[in-house]
């Protein structure tokens, strides 16, 4: 998703700079038992997934619908969203599902205070919690105005940042775990964006796993299309569909006659149920 999320200046700077439940595997179940409702079975996808800027025009997502890739991911939401999305509404959402692709919806929330560069919406210590309720509430109303619904996974999108500095990356994961908790009470699942050196590796290897969210889709850009091979912290961890794996960014594809950018993932997750 390079670029996809913050600019694309924004991002390379970004990248420079560098328990209730002990097993991650289990907080899937774990997740499901947050709501006093019933949960909507969850709907999975395995397989090649993109994800792109923009959500492409309907003519070229019939184009591209020719198996190599089985689901999209879309941009629903977030201050720090880096493209309009002129094309993304509920009738698009429906037709292309009626199409048979698989939607996975992504919200640019707050990003880290410690973070390199100027972003529209940045949480601090002192707004982290508060800022999870009010984006996690404004994912939701987002995702459910795009037929996606309850029983859907919301992936957080957070870009890298500097885990070592402590009060950094403890704001964080406030703000990620009131994000996670506020959408499980809408019946909405939990997952997180985020890279394997910093990102992704403070949610996966935090040692409070309360409220962290259960599905992991993780930016390595070694070009492996899997979620196991590579997969660095632990086979019991983040199990039972619950991965995604970014493995390169910026490919240009043609397909039908129409060229898009497009980053590559491997994908064994939650899917947005639409109707």
């Amino acid at each position: 998703m390079a670029g996809h999320r913050l600019s694309r200046k924004r991002r390379y700077i970004a990248v420079t700079a560098g328990g209730a439940v002990a097993v991650v595997g289990a907080v899937v179940a774990a997740q499901t038992s947050m709501a006093a409702t019933v949960w909507p079975a969850q709907k999975t996808f395995t397989g090649r997934a993109f994800d792109t800027c923009a959500a492409p025009s309907l003519a070229a997502m019939r184009a591209w619908n020719t198996g190599f890739y089985g689901a999209a991911a879309v941009y629903v939401g977030g201050r720090n969203r880096g493209c309009s999305q002129p094309n993304l509404t509920a009738s698009w959402t429906k037709s292309v599902s009626a199409m048979g692709w698989k939607l996975i919806p992504i919200y640019v929330g707050a990003q880290p205070p410690c973070q390199t560069g100027a972003n529209p919406e940045k949480l601090t210590a002192s707004t982290a919690a508060s800022l999870g309720v009010t984006d996690a509430n404004d994912a939701v109303a987002k995702a459910s105005a795009l037929g996606m619904r309850p029983g859907s996974p919301v992936f957080l999108d957070m870009e890298p940042y500097d885990v070592t500095d402590k009060a950094c990356n403890d704001a964080v994961l406030t703000y990620v775990r009131s994000f996670t908790r506020t959408l499980r009470g809408k019946t909405y699942r939990g997952g997180f964006y985020g890279f394997t050196s910093s990102s992704a590796k403070a949610v996966a290897t935090a040692t409070d796993r309360t409220d962290l969210p259960g599905n992991l889709w993780y930016a390595l850009w070694d070009k492996q299309n899997t979620t196991t091979a590579d997969w660095p912290w632990g086979a019991t961890r983040y199990t039972g569909h619950s991965r995604g794996h970014q493995y390169l960014v910026n490919s240009k594809e043609t397909r039908g006659g129409y060229t898009i950018t497009v980053d590559q993932d491997a994908w064994d997750g939650p899917v947005a149920i639409i109707g």
